[in-house]
């Protein structure tokens, strides 16, 4: 041995040093590979740099350069995936409600609640999940999967997120959409001013006027819904339950200061965006108070 390490160049202690630090990088990247299997579990697509916070939160000092060398060497690295379909149809007789929000920023949780629709497939048939969100925390606060478009599904989940949300946690909340007939519905609009909720809506069909909305449903197909498949409608419910658990009590949230939205509800003021903005102009941000100066 000590020939061979001479031909090479290398000192024998050189040589068993380099092979105790080989053995022991496999081993830490065998349980990096291991705690990552078991994120992957709970939230099959989260990317790398919420990984990378959730390690770091658990103990493992790992490095962010180091974590996305071993996903892209073991092929794990989360590629973007397809646009989704529209689900709103805006052509309707019914009265449509201006836009409250544009240029507001919101810094209290239930000061904001923003609404959509998206769509799975089950054993072939598509079925619609409206999800209401709470614009602070991320959280969501009220969901429904129901079989058709038509506005009992969006009832369904209003009525949840009502529920699930004291009177006195509600002074001054807007309920923000697009213009869909499922949200200017007498019965929807109904059940808005019983609980003294203020209406918004989009006004142009520009789907950046509720991109909060449409980001959460791109978070779910993306990162659950459109790897799975559903054997039945039943199933499908209670997987979704389980999944909306998991989003609003494990996922890190990069527009919260990677808080779970569970953990960005207990807060107020602004939180930490832990994102690369793109470089653009911005107008002037109004601010509206947290609920104690209302």
């Amino acid at each position: 041995m000590q020939a061979l390490c001479g031909l090479f160049g290398y000192t024998r202690q050189a040589y068993y040093k380099s092979i105790r630090i080989n053995a022991r990088h496999c081993l830490e990247e065998d349980v990096v590979l291991e705690r990552i299997h078991s994120y992957r579990k709970l939230m099959p697509r989260i990317g790398g740099a919420k990984l990378h916070y959730l390690m770091n939160e658990a103990g493992y000092r790992i490095s962010r350069k180091t974590l996305f060398s071993i996903l892209r060497t073991n092929s794990l690295l989360v590629r973007k995936r397809k646009k989704y379909a529209v689900t709103t149809d805006s052509r309707h007789w019914m009265k449509k409600y201006p836009n409250l929000i544009r240029g507001f920023d919101f810094e209290s949780p239930n000061l904001l609640w923003v609404s959509d629709i998206t769509y799975i497939k089950v054993k072939g048939e598509f079925a619609y999940l409206s999800l209401i969100t709470d614009a602070y925390s991320h959280k969501i606060v009220g969901y429904c999967l129901y079989h058709t478009l038509e506005s009992e599904g969006t009832m369904m989940a209003l009525q949840m997120a009502i529920e699930a949300t004291p009177e006195n946690k509600r002074i001054g909340l807007i309920h923000h959409s697009d213009r869909g007939s499922q949200y200017c519905c007498n019965d929807y609009v109904k059940l808005l001013k019983n609980n003294h909720i203020r209406i918004s809506m989009t006004e142009r069909g520009d789907p950046y006027e509720n991109a909060l909305a449409e980001r959460m449903n791109g978070i779910l197909k993306a990162e659950w819904l459109d790897m799975e498949e559903y054997t039945d409608f039943l199933q499908a419910q209670e997987r979704i339950s389980q999944i909306i658990n998991i989003y609003n009590q494990v996922r890190p949230h990069a527009s919260c200061n990677m808080l779970t939205p569970i953990e960005a509800e207990r807060h107020k003021g602004k939180l930490k965006k832990c994102w690369r903005k793109r470089k653009h102009k911005h107008k002037e941000i109004k601010t509206i108070p947290s609920r104690t100066d209302l």
